[in-house]
């Protein structure tokens, strides 16, 4: 099977127990994850072989973010080793009505300092690589990473790899001075595949769905909105050849309804909208998708339809699982796609 590559950094994550607040919490559950590095241990769960490309602090804590890696079989050896500091995120977890927050403490993180040519991307796409994804995530930590990560799209585009971004704007971190929409237009006019929900198009490239006040209408998302803006994404970005949008309806912290629709320039593929009650923990669960998204056009060539009901499916799951990355199994995914939503024990 094809050999996927994802880029960027992977953080320590620390979250009060349950349903806690920052302020109520006397310790903090600790697991590690990242926008790119849950895309890779989806695709690794999958069976797909897969590397993930990131620096990290050659300490104890760089270590244990190592270890997660490799406990889920994905590659890591092409990782660079350098600074001093894991980045952090804290995460308190809402409930019904209160959102969940984030905070980030990834300042001069080891990625955040890093800088062309500490990677050898030849080294890197050496071999059987197919397919290169980065996430908006990664430009926004500081301006080496956002040049390595161009670095990165270059190469990727000589050998003719298929690259993949998830937009994933995030008004937290563009700090540093770096115009967002000029990096993010050079970045992604390299790509093949597009992800993005309604705010990363707007955000990033003043692109929005004509006729939709998403804050208004946040739980009646219908597909057929946003077909405007896969148009819009096309025609700015005549490379792709798919542009895929998460539908995400929040009627609160903990129901959300769960959808996807998928242009590829000839037609949009709508999938089936699940009803996501009880959430478990809603992080990652863009990755989640993205991960079956690339296993999904991997496996299903010739079928969009089945590809983004893969994604769709499995990052529904996803909603169900604590931590960053989604550690559903391939069988699992497929009984929902089949309609078996009933969560019976398997005996």
């Amino acid at each position: 099977m094809s050999k996927v590559v994802t880029f960027g950094e992977i953080m320590l994550r620390l979250s009060p127990p349950g349903h806690l607040r920052f302020s109520q919490t006397t310790s903090f559950d600790v697991v590690y994850g990242g926008g790119e590095s849950n895309v890779a241990v989806s695709l690794a769960n999958y069976g797909v072989p897969v590397e993930f490309v990131t620096r990290i602090p050659n300490n104890d804590i760089g270590s244990c973010a190592l270890m997660e890696m490799r406990k889920r079989n994905v590659g890591v050896n092409n990782i660079a080793f350098g600074g001093d500091r894991l980045g952090i995120y804290f995460l308190e977890t809402g409930a019904v009505s209160r959102g969940s927050k984030v905070v980030y403490d990834r300042s001069n993180s080891a990625i955040a300092q890093i800088k062309p040519g500490m990677i050898n991307w030849d080294k890197v796409f050496d071999g059987a690589v197919t397919w290169f994804h980065w996430t908006g995530i990664t430009p926004a930590i500081s301006q080496g990473a956002a040049n390595v990560c161009l670095e990165a799209v270059k190469a990727a585009s000589k050998l003719g790899i298929t690259i993949s971004t998830d937009l994933n704007y995030r008004a937290k971190l563009w700090k540093y001075g770096g115009d967002s929409e000029a990096i993010m237009t050079e970045l992604t006019s390299y790509c093949d595949i597009i992800l993005g929900n309604e705010e990363d198009a707007e955000k990033f490239f003043g692109i929005k769905p004509e006729g939709l006040d998403i804050t208004k209408e946040g739980h009646k998302v219908k597909a057929e909105s946003f077909l405007s803006v896969c148009k819009q994404m096309m025609k700015k970005f005549p490379n792709a050849k798919k542009v895929i949008t998460t539908l995400r309806g929040s009627i609160s912290a903990s129901h959300n309804t769960w959808a996807g629709v998928m242009y590829n320039r000839k037609k949009m593929y709508k999938s089936s909208e699940y009803q996501i009650t009880d959430i478990v923990d809603r992080v990652g669960g863009g990755d989640s998708f993205m991960g079956g998204l690339i296993y999904g056009l991997i496996k299903y060539k010739k079928n969009d339809q089945k590809a983004l009901d893969f994604a769709v499916a499995a990052s529904c799951l996803k909603h169900t699982i604590k931590g960053d990355a989604n550690l559903v199994l391939i069988s699992e995914v497929e009984n929902l796609m089949g309609g078996d939503a009933s969560g019976r024990v398997s005996r």
